[in-house]
């Protein structure tokens, strides 16, 4: 396939790719808009101008076109990319790092052909049926492989086809030590847990367009879950011994994230029903978070009735609902440790985020004005 060297020097523009839309990919780049003669320059401006910016480089033994297309995902706490491409290579280098890293973590799955994964030493061919998992935060290369005899339905270029998902490390609970032990590593994507992952991400796939902006949200959530069961189970897997120490605070977190709702959640609950002293829970949320048990579900909560307030499909439910659905009893407690939180009370916070509301709001406050 031929090695292509992580070049140290090369030229960068730092420019943000516009937002896509939710509720379905979005075609963010075709090659069948250029030239033939432009389109791997145009393919490698489009990596220059990413989130995490990279080059991509035509692989030395081609003689023959470039074919590449880009649909984009945006699920609010990740982002799910497919690319289909003639054979290329993809690299972020060492000076791509230094000078911009957005702190993600991606994992990369074929879907047709092969992909080779370089990072951090190691390397990972996979082909359909596996996945591995990379970090912006130090340089890597993707070869991307085609099956013989693929080709494109707008030319004779073979082409290969892979997903991509990337997320935000503060969505990850593992430390960022173990998470970097397990950068390229194959990880099997079609038994287990990774099992799930991948048929989560086939059916997300195949039905993107009958989302709404609001089921993409939660359906976001979902696959970090289940981004966050795989890696932990990979994790459990390489050492129970140690891992089950490494994962407990994972484990811990899960819990409180799916408990959230449930009045009697605290740090003796938790401590119970993992088998710990509430003294030992304190130490070990300590060491893995940078905040005390009690503060994490509080903010966990205000951020659940947060995304209440501006869901479409709850704009009839009463706010003092919302904040008891989330454990919050006391209206005025709540209110409170809203503002303090997002800068404006509940109400105001609602208002402002439907757009009918907030023009109707205006329209009441000018016309007062006037009056005065």
């Amino acid at each position: 396939m031929g090695r292509t060297r992580l070049p140290d020097d090369s030229p960068n523009v730092f420019v943000r790719s516009p937002t896509l839309e939710s509720g379905t990919y979005s075609t963010a780049f075709s090659t069948d808009d250029f030239p033939r003669a432009e389109r791997l320059a145009r393919f490698d401006e489009l990596q220059t101008t990413s989130d995490h910016p990279m080059r991509a480089f035509g692989c030395p033994d081609d003689t023959g076109d470039f074919d590449a297309s880009v649909e984009s995902l945006d699920l609010a706490t990740a982002n799910v990319v497919r690319l289909t491409s003639s054979r290329v290579d993809i690299v972020r280098t060492p000076r791509q790092v230094r000078e911009f890293d957005p702190e993600f973590y991606s994992i990369v799955l074929p879907v047709s052909g092969r992909v080779l994964l370089e990072q951090g030493g190691r390397q990972a061919l996979l082909e359909e049926g596996l996945l591995a998992l990379y970090t912006s935060s130090q340089p890597f290369r993707v070869h991307v492989d085609v099956p013989e005899g693929a080709t494109s339905r707008a030319s004779e270029a073979s082409t290969a086809s892979l997903l991509r998902v990337q997320v935000p490390r503060a969505l990850l609970p593992l430390p960022a030590a173990r998470l970097d032990e397990m950068v390229a590593a194959p990880l099997p994507g079609n038994t287990g847990v990774g099992a799930l992952l991948t048929g989560f991400l086939d059916r997300l796939s195949a039905d993107a367009c009958e989302y709404t902006p609001a089921d993409l949200s939660r359906l976001g959530n979902v696959l970090v879950d289940l981004l966050n069961a795989t890696l932990a189970h990979r994790l459990d897997a390489d050492g129970p011994r140690d891992v089950a120490q490494s994962s407990l605070p994972l484990r811990i977190t899960a819990f409180v994230d799916q408990t959230l709702e449930e009045p009697g959640l605290s740090p003796a609950s938790i401590a119970a029903a993992h088998h710990i002293s509430v003294s030992y829970l304190h130490r070990l949320f300590h060491a893995h978070h940078t905040t005390t048990v009690g503060a994490y579900i509080r903010d966990q909560r205000l951020e659940r009735a947060r995304r209440d307030l501006t869901d479409p499909q709850l704009r009839g439910l009463p706010i003092h609902r919302i904040a008891a659905r989330w454990g919050f009893a006391d209206h005025a407690t709540f209110t409170r440790a809203f503002r303090a939180r997002f800068g404006s009370p509940p109400s105001e916070y609602r208002t402002a985020a439907d757009p009918v509301a907030a023009d109707r709001a205006g329209r009441v406050l000018e016309a007062v004005s006037r009056r005065g």
